[in-house]
């Protein structure tokens, strides 16, 4: 197993941010993308890296980049990175060029099943975000059509969900009719793209952003492990918790801890990281078809 990339800096390119998993350098009129093997959970960065993690979430947003492309534009320009990655080895199928924007301050969260702080949410009020359910759903229940439910954009602690009259207030009427009308047309190709090759994404949250003659792209990352609840189609039974793909394993097993889920993380046992290194590979494999190279 590889020793994972925790850290890049280089004194030749401009720091822009730097985020819970990707490092962003200023390159002009474009943004480099570095995705390192950081893991985080419930806000907390932990101490291990999972090797290989930002390779799977680079190489799976670029392919969903290019299956969305009829749906919606995106930021993504190129991975050819020319002299920068002779000069930084490092960042092989981990990076990308994309376009600058401004991003829109809300998250665009669709769910098309009741799981997380949803599910919980359903059990006080019935609703999600201010959108009824009605009775009579479980834990990881199908809902009939899937909702949009944004939330704010924290760049410390957690985000919150908000409803769309909410998050109108925050973008604007007609950019978040066209953000929720968007997402919601994104997640549900994804969705039954990936239900074909077993994998039932539950929830997944996108992020948009707004050029200078107003259109609106999708940035960031997209429908990966770290920004979806991915299950395996093979196992779900509504009423339950799911097995998952994604680093809800690394949160169970961090359930099971005294940790006060406040800095630092603690340390993750190697059979945790391989366990977790083996889910983001195999969703990976499965939505792609093909073994990360």
């Amino acid at each position: 197993m590889p020793a994972p990339l925790l850290t890049f800096d280089a004194s030749d390119l401009k720091k822009f941010r730097s985020g819970k998993v990707r490092e962003v350098f200023d390159l002009g009129d474009r943004l480099l993308f570095v995705a390192t093997d950081r893991i985080s959970a419930f806000d907390v960065i932990m101490p291990d890296g999972i090797p290989d993690k930002g390779r799977v979430l680079t190489q799976l947003s670029l392919f969903w980049f290019e299956f969305l492309k009829k749906i919606v534009p995106t930021h993504f320009l190129t991975t050819n990175l020319g002299d920068i990655e002779k000069k930084h080895p490092d960042l092989a199928g981990r990076s990308m060029l994309v376009r600058k924007t401004k991003p829109f301050s809300i998250e665009c969260v669709v769910r098309g099943y009741l799981a997380g702080s949803g599910w919980k949410e359903y059990q006080k009020t019935r609703s999600v975000c201010g959108i009824p359910l009605g009775d009579g759903l479980k834990e990881s229940s199908e809902l009939s059509a899937p909702i949009f439910t944004p939330a704010t954009k924290a760049e410390t602690g957690h985000d919150e969900n908000i409803s769309f009259e909410e998050a109108a207030k925050i973008v604007g009427r007609k950019k978040a009719e066209k953000m929720r009308d968007l997402s919601i047309a994104i997640y549900s190709a994804a969705r039954d793209y990936a239900r074909e090759r077993g994998i039932i994404i539950a929830d997944t949250k996108f992020e948009f952003g707004e050029l200078a003659d107003g259109s609106i792209i999708l940035i960031d990352e997209v429908l990966t492990p770290d920004s979806s609840r991915f299950w395996p189609a093979n196992d779900y039974q509504p009423g339950r918790g799911q097995a998952s793909f994604d680093k809800q394993f690394l949160r169970d097993y961090l359930e099971t801890l005294s940790w006060n889920k406040q800095p630092p993380g603690p340390p993750l046992p190697p059979e945790i990281v391989q366990k977790t290194r083996e889910k983001y590979l195999d969703a990976y494999q499965k939505i792609t078809g093909q073994s990360l190279v």
